[in-house]
């Protein structure tokens, strides 16, 4: 599956939403891993990231775990980064 354009993702309705802004790698991963278990199979993830590394990190992490990376919207100084929860 391909990442959805900017528009589509603004849209999105997000069962939770995790703010990592500040902390770095490993830590937005670490905060994603533990909030999808807050999320309905089916429902979205939001991560607030401003370590470039996570826009990397989590579509990697979200493909090993069966969850598909919808994608990410870049805002002044942090990311937008958009995870469907699969299972």
């Amino acid at each position: 599956m391909s990442e959805l354009p900017v528009e589509e993702l603004k849209k999105l309705k997000v069962n939770k939403t995790v703010d990592a802004r500040g902390t770095s790698c490993p830590g937005p991963l670490l905060a994603a891993k533990a909030a999808i278990s807050e999320v309905p199979v089916g429902g979205i993830l939001e991560v607030l990231s401003s370590d470039p590394g996570t826009k990397r990190d989590l579509p990697l992490w979200a493909k090993k775990m069966g969850h598909i990376y919808l994608g990410s919207v870049e805002e002044p100084g942090y990311w937008r980064i958009y995870i469907k929860r699969m299972k």
